[in-house]
């Protein structure tokens, strides 16, 4: 038996899998980090936790699974885009990673936007508005305020980058991560020359480009030291991860809409040809299957519910986890005592077992739809397309003494959900349609966040089976079939891919979400100058 092996590489999180050769899911773990702030707007994180934390993730599910390395025929990546490298002439980072969600470069992002001006960025790159998250304006800031650091680069790289170069010794990027770069040219797949001299960047300088999911080498002897695995095992390039995500619940064709809430609230509508928004609202990306490309927009979703949690759930989470260990040592000891402990099964155990997210989950299902007049604007770190404003910031509005943690968790998922109403908007306006909408990410786990998504938007919300590793599954396919051990891609999709819950819209809602979506929309026409300042 040969297996895939997976990592996908988010923005909080880094989760490793392992399928068999027929794509089977043997066993899976996930393992969180945080990224520094170092002044507001900023994100940062060291090259090192991403490296350290895939080699813990794969180290453990060796371990767990016993199974060999040698068995291992390839592994292929989901990676977070926009979050870049900068290497010195030994391939050492000379700073901490530049995350996607940081809005340090606004202003290098308007002055690129100046000079080229919106519709020719747009017809070289697909890409609207003027964009911090761009590792090209990032490019432009560290040339600007960190002048050393920008003189000693020698390597330009993304995670995807990174992660190839120490497996395999090659650098290498794919279409659907470079294309938010701005330096990336959508119609001829290749760097834009006069992007690059404006920035101060050289070719040689950046990975080369290869196809989503191309094998890109075999693992070295020193990267099989360092990740604990064979050499010779075949490297996938993967793509990024809202794509391969999409590949994972089976958006792979014209037509299919999908919404992964994760840290991040990400959107994909896909088309078999290239759209630019004349409204330069939407962008438009290559996606993780080749010759495809997808409308994508981007806002903050889990995120804010994360914040929530550890902001008002730290103490209620210990609590539960001393419960829950407490409880498991009475029940070995009754065990080993040989007694039938009373209540120690799972409906004896008041609430016990439930994580800060589920017990959130229950609060928010407390809570009637419109969230008793509050009203969320969920944007931490910025707000995407179509309405690109990386000032924004979050908001609450309509706070009263009434209101409580249940009516904040519910105006937050619906702030999200209104995101998503504009999104579909935005979308059906360049012709695309979304008669239904497939879930994953971290925000597909909550049914009534996926209940309240679909009464917004009036639509069929539809999960997948095993869509909390969609990502990790997206890249299994692409992996196994550049590999060759899935005949294609579209046969892999249809054979593993299976829906599991369909949540329908509930009509008594309708009106509430009609009347929120209004409000949703004066709000951000309200509040866009506001930030803007």
């Amino acid at each position: 038996m040969k297996y895939i092996l997976t990592a996908d590489i988010g923005t909080t999180a880094l989760k490793t899998a392992l399928y068999s050769q027929n794509g089977d899911f043997v066993a899976g773990c996930s393992r969180e980090y945080a990224f520094v702030t170092p002044e507001p707007g900023q994100a940062e994180l060291a090259a090192e936790v991403y490296t350290e934390t895939l080699a813990a993730g794969i180290s453990s599910l060796l371990s767990d699974t016993g199974i060999d390395p040698s068995d291992i025929e390839v592994i292929g990546f989901s990676t977070q885009g926009e979050t870049m490298l900068l290497l010195d002439d030994e391939n050492r980072p000379l700073r901490r990673a530049v995350l996607w969600c940081d809005t340090r470069a606004t202003a290098e992002a308007a002055e690129i936007a100046e000079h080229f001006g919106q519709k020719e960025i747009r017809e070289h790159t697909g890409q609207v508005g003027a964009d911090p998250i761009w590792p090209g304006a990032k490019l432009l800031w560290i040339r600007k305020h960190e002048p050393k650091v920008f003189e000693k680069t020698a390597r330009i790289v993304q995670l995807e980058g990174w992660f190839s170069l120490l497996l395999t010794g090659r650098a290498a990027g794919e279409d659907s991560i470079l294309g938010s770069s701005v330096y990336f040219d959508i119609r001829t797949r290749t760097y834009w020359p006069q992007m690059m001299e404006y920035l101060g960047i050289r070719e040689e300088q950046l990975p080369e480009i290869v196809l989503p999911g191309a094998i890109v080498g075999q693992v070295t002897a020193e990267g099989a030291e360092r990740f604990g695995l064979a050499a010779g095992t075949k490297v996938s390039i993967g793509g990024i991860d809202l794509a391969v995500g999409a590949v994972g619940v089976g958006n792979i064709r014209p037509g299919n809409f999908s919404d992964v809430t994760g840290s991040a609230l990400c959107t994909m509508a896909m088309t078999d040809h290239i759209i630019l928004d004349p409204a330069g609202e939407m962008p438009c990306y290559c996606s993780a299957v080749p010759g495809l490309y997808m409308i994508h927009a981007y806002a903050t979703g889990g995120m804010c519910l994360r914040w929530f949690r550890d902001v008002f759930f730290k103490e209620a989470e210990k609590e539960a986890e001393k419960e829950s260990e407490a409880e498991e040592k009475n029940a070995a000891m009754t065990e080993a005592e040989g007694i039938e402990a009373e209540g120690t099964g799972e409906e004896g155990r008041d609430g016990g077992g439930l994580n800060a997210y589920d017990r959130m989950d229950l609060l928010a299902a407390d809570c009637p739809p419109g969230a008793e007049g509050l009203l969320a604007l969920p944007h931490l770190t910025g707000s995407g397309p179509p309405d690109l404003c990386p000032e924004m910031k979050g908001s609450l509005i309509g706070l009263t003494p009434a209101h409580g943690q249940k009516h904040i968790i519910r105006a937050l998922m619906e702030g999200v959900a209104m995101i998503l109403c504009r999104v579909l908007e935005a979308t059906e306006g360049l012709g695309l349609t979304a008669d239904r909408i497939v879930c994953l990410g971290g925000g597909a786990k909550s049914p009534v966040w996926c209940q309240i998504k679909a009464d917004a938007t009036g639509r069929e919300i539809v999960t997948t089976d095993g869509y909390e590793n969609a990502g990790c599954l997206g890249a299994a396919m692409l992996a196994g079939t550049a590999a060759g051990m899935f005949p294609s891609l579209e046969e892999a999709v249809d054979r593993l891919v299976r829906e599991d819950r369909c949540y329908l819209p509930d009509p008594q809602n309708a009106a509430v979400y009609r009347d929120l979506r209004t409000h949703y929309n004066e709000l951000m026409q309200c509040l866009l100058p506001v930030f803007r300042r």
